[in-house]
């Protein structure tokens, strides 16, 4: 549909592309990897077992443990429980995971792509913690992203926010309940939208549970990663794009054009919704690559994301990126 203020969200498409913000989500299809040449659209089945290729990743748990060995996973969800069984483990258990580092540092967060040759370092669910707030200012000062399987945690804390002034809550740490009320499986955004919306100068209640820290990781908290940061995640030639309609797909590495897009079009997320999500991004980027204006770009997010509603000035900023990254303008 044409642009207007707030397009309402089409209510019969209840699956995503994106399996980084549809974290109750996991419906990608059966478990099982594909060549890019081999998907010719996101619903397709995979194809037969023996044609589909056997990519081995490593992993360990992130506070220590032995090496283990993964494969077989579609999406994210899959891969938590991948994870999980290695090291018998419930999936649950697992907050998030970062790529080539134990180290909780959003610029190697996994999102919706993992290199061929990157090391996987799961952290899983240590200190609980309860937490008053008073929200002094309209802003916290939080960027939320999730993991993909419904646990949405902090990414980013704003030098000299009110968050900032609340030295328990850290970088990493899941957001559990907010005045009482669970919002396990609840998408990212919505969680940052709640905070945003909880009253001025009022006293509200987090219950947070902290990434389990190995000793020799014990260390003042981080504030997160730098918007700027030009810090790339994956070592491989190649990488696996996780999806959540049909099976995973093995690409090139991002070009330079999807690079700048990518990185702008999550500036946009984090300024407009106070969320980041590379996966979101890219998506964003694919869905608007070939379209020849704001309106047929703004049906077609609509066609892929159903379930979510951009203003019209967002819309209209990430196309300009997309368009600004094609002629070099970065």
């Amino acid at each position: 549909m044409p642009l207007g203020p707030w397009r309402k969200k089409n209510k019969s498409t209840k699956e995503h592309l994106v399996e980084n913000e549809e974290v109750g989500g996991g419906h990608a299809g059966a478990g099982s990897l594909a060549n890019k040449s081999s998907v010719n659209g996101a619903g397709l089945p995979p194809p037969p077992a023996n044609l589909r290729p056997k990519l081995v990743f490593h992993t360990q748990l992130a506070h220590g443990s032995p090496t283990g060995r993964i494969e077989g996973f579609s999406n994210v969800k899959e891969l938590y429980g991948k994870i999980a069984e290695a090291f018998n483990i419930s999936p649950p258990e697992i907050l998030f995971c970062t790529l080539n580092t134990h180290k909780i540092d959003m610029d190697k967060l996994l999102g919706g792509q993992i290199g061929l040759e990157d090391f996987i370092f799961a952290h899983i669910k240590g200190i609980k913690k309860e937490v008053e707030v008073h929200k002094s200012e309209d802003a916290l000062g939080l960027t939320i992203t999730d993991n993909g399987a419904g646990y949405a945690f902090i990414k980013r804390i704003k030098d000299g926010s009110v968050v900032d002034g609340v030295k328990v809550i850290n970088v990493g740490d899941h957001v559990e309940c907010i005045n009482g009320h669970n919002i396990v499986g609840t998408r990212h955004y919505e969680v940052a939208r709640m905070l945003k919306e909880l009253p001025k100068d009022k006293t509200f209640t987090l219950k947070l549970v902290e990434p389990m820290k190995a000793f020799e990781m014990l260390e003042p908290r981080s504030k997160g990663a730098k918007p700027a940061s030009e810090n790339k995640i994956g070592t491989g030639r190649g990488t696996l794009r996780l999806r959540s309609k049909g099976p995973a797909t093995v690409e090139e590495e991002p070009t330079e054009f999807e690079d700048k897009a990518v990185k702008k079009v999550d500036d946009l997320l984090e300024s407009y919704m106070g969320i980041r999500d590379t996966e979101l991004a890219a998506t964003m980027v694919e869905v608007g690559r070939d379209k020849k204006n704001p309106d047929e770009f703004a049906m077609a997010l609509d066609e892929t994301l159903g379930d979510f509603a951009f203003p019209d000035e967002f819309v209209f900023d990430v196309w300009g990126a997309i368009g600004d990254a094609k002629q070099g303008r970065f």
